[in-house]
């Protein structure tokens, strides 16, 4: 059930029917609902699994891409998360359908005009990830304190580490423990600043990758064996062979009649089949 918010001519709130209202960033939105009957055509199941890519990555971000994309919707029709949406469908995966995945070095998880963090980098230290970047010797003195907003996604494991306040860029280094149980899992990494008050953001940089080699040998040993089926060999059928039939012998004598008598001896085969 729907609900009036300003009067008859207002928006509102709820459902009628197959239509939706809600509030979006302080304006009525009226929308429909429902279910195609169509089958899908290929251009629609890609653009389900460009969409399903997206989300599976983003909804691990969730606070930091709120922060990362708040002030360039500040004011507009679009909100953060569908901000994000839309540039990383557009510039962040690869592949084509049924084959499309995340390309994680192009995926930005915030936007905005702060100076970018320059050159960075990681490595495993035992179980924490540490961070460096480069600190120009020219670095204006308004961004020595910007502090560092770090990600660490495990792929694998779908789970992200997140820290929204690291250190001061004038620093040039941060240490971020990680669970010992994905030591060994692949990590793709992110970094951006922001400044003391919030009110400026710099641009995402993939800050790198850590084993990939894990990911490449798993996959390799996933890869079904392609199996070669040979049909039997036949037997070779052999002919019947028909019973040797051995010759038999008999032996009689007159003896009955003539105890003087012969004795003969004859023999008869049984002729062949």
């Amino acid at each position: 059930m729907g609900r009036l918010n300003n009067g008859l001519f207002g928006g509102f709130q709820g459902r009628v029917g197959n239509l939706v209202g809600y509030m979006l960033n302080g304006k009525s939105v009226i929308r429909t609902i429902g279910h195609s009957g169509k089958p899908l055509t290929l251009p629609r199941k890609a653009n389900c699994q460009k969409m399903s890519v997206i989300n599976d990555f983003l909804r691990n971000h969730l606070n930091f891409i709120r922060t990362g994309f708040r002030l360039i919707t500040a004011g507009t029709d679009q909100n953060f998360y569908n901000a994000a949406v839309s540039y990383n469908k557009k510039h962040a995966l690869q592949g084509e359908y049924p084959n499309i995945s995340m390309d994680y070095p192009k995926a930005l998880l915030s936007m905005g005009s702060l100076l970018k963090a320059d050159k960075p980098e990681i490595s495993l230290q035992g179980t924490a990830v540490e961070f460096k970047w480069e600190v120009p010797a020219d670095l204006a003195w308004r961004n020595k304190n910007d502090r560092a907003m770090l990600v660490i996604h495990f792929p694998d494991a779908d789970i992200s580490t997140t820290v929204m306040s690291g250190s001061r860029r004038h620093e040039g280094r941060e240490l971020v423990l990680i669970d010992p149980n994905l030591v060994e899992s692949r990590m793709e990494a992110y970094i951006s600043f922001i400044n003391e008050d919030a009110t400026e953001i710099s641009e995402s940089v993939h800050a790198g990758s850590l084993n990939l080699q894990q990911t490449t040998i798993k996959e390799k040993q996933e890869e079904p064996k392609s199996v070669i089926q040979h049909k039997p060999k036949k037997a070779p059928v052999k002919a019947d062979k028909k019973p040797t039939q051995q010759a038999q012998t008999y032996q009689w004598t007159s003896s009955q009649f003539n105890a003087s008598g012969k004795t003969y001896n004859y023999s008869y085969s049984v002729p062949p089949y």
